[in-house]
């Protein structure tokens, strides 16, 4: 069970609003891992594994949901380790 979820962006009637460029504070930033793919090719899966493993640790974690659909993850952020896990396939505003 995630610590966190929220949406860096949603459709709106305006078109689409993105906050993705505060996805996080680059100065702070360790790592992150851009994860590409296909639809259902598992991409919000491998990010709620780690996110298991992390919490299990005893991690904070943040999940940014997906606006178009809440099933899926967008990204999994990582806080105290300075790490992130991003779904880079487009149309997702933090990496395309």
């Amino acid at each position: 069970m995630p610590n966190m979820q929220y949406f860096l962006g949603g459709n709106t009637p305006g078109g689409f609003y993105s906050l993705y460029h505060q996805l996080s504070d680059p100065a702070r930033m360790r790592a992150l891992y851009i994860v590409k793919g296909g639809p259902g090719s598992g991409k919000s899966t491998l990010m709620r594994r780690v996110e298991r493993h992390a919490q299990a640790a005893g991690l904070e974690t943040q999940q940014i949901l997906c606006s178009g659909d809440p099933g899926s993850l967008d990204a999994l952020l990582l806080p105290q380790l300075g790490a992130a896990l991003v779904d880079g396939t487009a149309p997702q505003g933090a990496v395309s």
